[in-house]
């Protein structure tokens, strides 16, 4: 698992060093990368074409630090429901992870991915803009975030990784935004879904904006290297709310 398409070719094709400089038939090869879906189909062809025998899958997971700390991580396989591999690549993935999901086929592990990250990047600009409406207007954010967590707003981003500090206690927000994934990986990976949606045709309303967000927030010195939700902060989220409100309010 690296960050970026550059470096899975690097690791796969480069002469001498590269994992196809050796010989894998016969070789089961996950990589669990989140990169554009033609450098993944490009490493595969080539992996296939030396090493007939070879397995290569795409493999992408969700859930972040805390999930994969807890083995809980969700693996997106690049592999149809039917591939004879699959329950050897579920043995082993379940090492990781709790949830393991055939995609279709090959790089449909890394558009589900690319797909998942763009809506929580979404999920997570729209949760820090709606938590600071209310507390702007003097409302507690743990009684909004209970309202959330029982109505139409409820996700994971509000529930488990909450951008405003104080509302998860393991949350990154609630530990200065250290740890997670780092707002520079979301704004690759939501590039990366941006530029799938101009590929296929798929109409993007939100996709502009939200690119923009996450640009600003890689490029502001207050947010750089940090967890993605620091959108909070980089949108103007107030972060020390709790001086405006009494400890214990529910």
């Amino acid at each position: 698992m690296v960050p970026e398409g550059s470096h899975v070719r690097s690791v796969y094709l480069t002469p001498e060093t590269g994992v196809l400089a050796i010989d894998v038939s016969g070789k089961l090869l996950i990589d669990c990368s989140t990169i554009d879906t033609a450098t993944s189909l490009e490493v595969r062809k080539e992996t296939l074409k030396r090493y007939p025998s070879a397995s290569f899958f795409d493999a992408p997971v969700s859930g972040g630090v805390l999930g994969a700390e807890k083995a809980t991580l969700t693996f997106m396989i690049g592999a149809a429901e039917s591939d004879p591999k699959l329950p050897l690549l579920k043995d082993l993935l379940g090492k990781m992870g709790r949830t393991l999901v055939a995609c279709g086929g090959p790089s449909l592990g890394l558009t589900a991915k690319l797909c998942n990250n763009y809506c929580s990047g979404l999920i997570a600009i729209a949760v820090s803009e709606a938590m600071d409406i209310g507390i702007k207007s003097g409302m507690d954010p743990r009684v909004l975030a209970s309202v959330f967590h029982s109505s139409t707003a409820q996700s994971a981003i509000c529930d488990d990784w909450c951008p405003v500090p104080g509302l998860c206690p393991e949350a990154p927000a609630s530990n200065g935004y250290k740890g997670g994934f780092k707002v520079q990986l979301m704004r690759k990976d939501f590039g990366l879904a941006f530029d799938t949606a101009e590929r296929v045709g798929a109409k993007l309303a939100l996709g502009k904006e939200g690119l923009s967000v996450y640009t600003g927030a890689v490029n502001h010195p207050d947010c750089k290297d940090l967890d993605s939700r620091v959108v909070y902060r980089y949108l103007g989220g107030e972060e020390d709310w709790q001086k405006r409100f009494e400890e214990g309010t529910s």
